[in-house]
């Protein structure tokens, strides 16, 4: 990774963290109230969300239309187009996880640099749980 990638990783890394933060999103009860719409309904996250998805809307195409990235020789782009059952369960599982827990993985670990006990419960799992799935992906299809 040359030094012009490391600096930008920083800057954009500090600059989605201070996002988080102010947003609350490190806060697990802000977000449970967010997706708690039948009860105490906190919709304050939607402007969050909002602005990210105008961002991306408008960016995205933008970005694209580039013949190269600036600090890589090309776009990873997904090709993909299909749904099939993992990534339904997959997804199930984040959202029922994010509900349950409050948290999702860019939150959880900007919520370490605070010294969250909770953030760091969840990292530690999170680590786990990828871990498990690399050792269940790993014994299913053997390397040829």
């Amino acid at each position: 990774m040359s030094a012009k990638q490391s600096l930008s990783s920083l800057i954009l890394g500090a600059l989605f963290g201070s996002g988080l933060l102010i947003s609350g999103m490190i806060h697990p009860q802000k977000v449970q109230n967010f997706l708690d719409v039948a009860g105490s309904w906190d919709p304050s996250l939607s402007l969050v969300m909002g602005g990210a998805l105008l961002m991306t809307a408008i960016a995205f195409p933008l970005i694209l239309k580039r013949r190269e990235p600036l600090f890589a020789h090309k776009f990873h782009v997904p090709s993909a187009k299909n749904l099939d059952a993992k990534l339904v369960v997959g997804s199930a599982l984040f959202g029922i996880g994010w509900g349950l827990g409050g948290f999702c993985p860019g939150p959880a670990i900007v919520g370490l640099v605070s010294g969250s006990s909770a953030s760091l419960l969840f990292v530690v799992s999170m680590l786990l749980g990828m871990a498990l799935h690399r050792t269940y992906h790993d014994l299913r299809s053997p390397p040829t």
